[in-house]
């Protein structure tokens, strides 16, 4: 049954299903947070099991330059090196290549670039993605792909005809899915014939799984919402989906509706460093003064370790930059992702997921108050 995936139940164009990978069950939707080096930030492995995250994604860009992907292999791959005993993910490194490294060269074999680390100069193509993820050791590892600007159409019609080849590059130095499962990634901005195009190059493949690239990287929602709605009944059913670094709270529905299975973001713990929390009735800024005497916890309807302090002593401990305000508001936020997403899961199973949808949209859209 290793990467098997079975839908168990359909409200709409959603799914409710389960991912099987050979470190466990993958309950679908999910939403996996992100260990860009190995850690989810300031949360242990412990704390995840808490609750209940059942997918990590950890980055092969970062990873490679430091500590480096055969010292992870020597020391028994990425779930022994940082104990996580669950699934894991790995993204191809093509994402960070573009937007944080000093880019030298783009050709149609990779990318040649310098480490935002130390200048130094190194080279990323397929054929080093795959040995790369294949070191980490993942279960789950993606198709190195280029990732354009949404809305530069020659730039982005150039990333969909790299990413077909170098899909093709990736299938054959990864050939077998046994150990670990390759995804292709859909690419095309925000123009319709484009993203059908690319998702005809990658199905073509039949691969274990496809993930939708190119999206919650500066376009407007509305047109995030239009890419999916063109790609997403382009992919097969029998075969989980996957929305990249997509993590807002309303988005998640947006995509869940539509039939997205899996979601990444590092937005739970990067708002958490900034002091910000979701609730159920929209984001606050706990750096807010109107917070400096409220006795109540983040959100009452949650009731993780984060919820026994009082906004009022998170709000002291963010203002005065203290370690711990990292750590519960971040639980706090993954918490409140994981469970939005099992939520919905859970009404796809019952039926009632338009209505759960409605109902959480009214509250969250709605807000408790302006984010400042």
């Amino acid at each position: 049954m290793s990467f098997e995936f079975e839908v168990i139940a359909t409200d709409g164009l959603a799914r409710a299903g389960i991912l099987h990978t050979p470190h466990g069950d993958i309950p679908t939707p999910v939403f996996a947070p992100v260990g860009t080096a190995g850690t989810v930030k300031a949360l242990t492995p412990r704390d995840l099991e808490s609750l209940d995250v059942k997918l990590i994604l950890a980055n092969t860009y970062h990873l490679f330059l430091r500590p480096g992907d055969e010292l992870v292999r020597d020391m028994g791959g990425l779930h022994q090196f940082m104990n996580w005993q669950g699934p894991l993910l790995t993204d191809s490194g093509g994402f960070q290549v573009f937007s944080l490294a000093q880019i030298n060269t783009i050709d149609d074999e990779g990318v040649t670039f310098r480490s935002h680390l130390d200048g130094s100069k190194q080279r990323l193509d397929p054929q080093r993605s795959m040995a790369i993820q294949q070191n980490l050791g993942a279960d789950i590892i993606m198709a190195f792909d280029q990732c354009p600007r949404p809305d530069n159409r020659d730039e982005v019609n150039a990333a969909v005809e790299r990413t077909r080849r170098w899909l093709a590059q990736c299938r054959a130095a990864h050939p077998h899915d046994d150990e670990q499962a390759l995804f292709g990634i859909v690419q095309g901005g925000i123009f319709p014939d484009l993203r059908a195009k690319s998702a005809r190059y990658a199905t073509d493949m039949d691969l274990k799984g496809y993930a939708i690239g190119g999206l919650a990287v500066g376009e407007s929602k509305a047109e995030m919402v239009a890419a999916l709605d063109e790609t997403l009944p382009r992919l097969p059913e029998n075969r989980p989906r996957y929305l990249m670094g997509v993590g807002e709270p309303d988005d998640l529905v947006e995509g869940i509706l539509r039939g997205v299975d899996i979601f990444d973001c590092v937005i739970p713990t990067r708002l958490a460093r900034h002091g910000a929390a979701f609730t159920h009735h929209g984001r606050i800024n706990l750096r807010n003064a109107r917070f400096k005497r409220d006795e109540s916890p983040i959100d009452a309807q949650l009731g993780n370790y984060a919820s026994q302090f009082s906004r009022a002593y998170l709000r002291h401990l963010v203002m005065s930059k203290e370690l711990l305000a990292h750590y519960l508001v971040s639980l706090h936020n993954v918490d409140f992702l994981v469970r939005h997403v099992a939520n919905m899961r859970r009404a796809i199973i019952d039926g009632q997921l338009k209505a759960y949808a409605a109902q959480f949209l009214a509250r969250y859209m709605g807000g408790e108050s302006p984010v400042e």
